[in-house]
């Protein structure tokens, strides 16, 4: 096929369908991703479509929203892994929030399987899927139905969550940055996503590898808000992912990747070294190699167990200074931290003595 043709075709599809992903406009056109990604450049520098991370989409930048049925075709495998990993979260008996979208939607399924559970919730998919689930309770907010992506919005949505507490909101959106945060492009959405998460004690963002880096118009969760974020393993090709994986991890994300056999966890490539160098780039590792490396625990079905990827910039708290055996190769404390033992130990005795004094206290 002459690439005349295949552009014509990549473009019928991405103007059919709202958002097509490149695997699929590859299996399409019957060529390989590097051949596509060459044809939506040039597409694009037509203004004929607008590439995303992972696809193309119709050109409307940030005020655009694609609807649900051409959501539903983007990244499908990797959010189901990232539903998988969301759901070994949630234990017997929570309350939670779960928000509008196509990943929500695929965690609800899953979270079916978890008995005693309480899940608030703004999105008819999400309610649906949950409806036939035994002791599982769904509770619906009140509001206006947006048909684009079956969610309840509105000022009777917001009003419903007013003096609810749970312990935690699944969230999604059109775009993640380290920047910014989570944020979309309808208004009455973003809205209703901040009155869930002022619901929740702790907030986990569920987004695939297409939305890192991407920035829509209005925000939903700053980014100091987010204490979780659970995403897919981005292509080798793609460093604006790993790049902005690397940011949100620096400024206190706590990251969780999912991919590879059995719905293991990886984590940032380099981040050990990111944290001596200060560097911010890397690519995703391997799942398979990231749990190898770290000995998780498996589970009888051969699934691994939910495990929290350190990451250059996490908050923790560490002891001052190494231990015995603790230095360089040790897999004790780096660079970082040594650098703040030694802030601390290079202070002026009357301040050390007025900490501790504040300490006693």
């Amino acid at each position: 096929m002459f690439a005349a043709e295949r552009r014509q075709l990549i473009l019928e599809m991405v103007r059919a369908n709202g958002a097509v992903s490149l695997r699929e406009l590859a299996r399409v056109v019957q060529t390989s991703e590097v051949t596509v990604r060459r044809d939506v450049r040039a597409l694009e520098a037509e203004g004929l479509l607008d590439r995303r991370h992972g696809g193309a989409v119709l050109p409307g930048g940030f005020t655009r929203e694609s609807g649900f049925p051409q959501k539903s075709h983007l990244a499908t495998a990797e959010k189901t892994a990232i539903a998988d990993l969301a759901a070994s979260l949630v234990e017997e008996g929570e309350a939670v929030v779960v928000g509008a979208g196509t990943t929500t939607q695929e965690l609800a399924r899953r979270l079916a399987r978890i008995p005693g559970l309480t899940v608030v919730t703004n999105s008819l998919l999400v309610a649906q899927a949950l409806a036939h689930a035994n002791r599982v309770e769904v509770v619906m907010t009140g509001g206006t139905l947006r048909g684009s992506n079956y969610a309840l919005v509105g000022s009777g949505a917001e009003q419903s969550l007013q003096g609810l507490r749970v312990t935690r909101a699944f969230l999604s959106g059109s775009g993640l940055t380290a920047e910014r945060g989570l944020s979309t492009s309808n208004m009455l959405s973003a809205s209703v996503d901040r009155a869930l998460v002022q619901a929740a004690a702790e907030v986990v963002v569920l987004a695939d590898h297409t939305k890192l880096g991407t920035d829509t118009m209005f925000q939903t969760v700053p980014t100091d808000l987010i204490s979780r974020l659970v995403t897919d393993e981005p292509p080798a090709h793609d460093d604006r992912a790993a790049t902005e994986l690397q940011a949100l991890a620096d400024q206190g994300v706590q990251i969780a990747v999912a991919g590879g056999a059995g719905g293991s966890v990886g984590g940032v490539s380099g981040a050990s070294a990111g944290a001596g160098s200060g560097s911010a780039s890397g690519s995703v590792a391997g799942a398979a190699a990231g749990a190898g490396a770290s000995g998780g625990d498996v589970h009888p079905a051969g699934r691994q167990s939910r495990r929290d990827v350190p990451l250059p910039g996490q908050r923790r708290t560490h002891a001052a200074g190494p231990g015995p055996g603790q230095g360089p190769g040790s897999g004790g404390p780096g660079p970082q931290l040594r650098s703040a033992a030694a802030s601390l130990a290079a202070q002026e005795p009357g301040e050390r003595a007025r900490v501790a004094d504040l300490r006693r206290r």
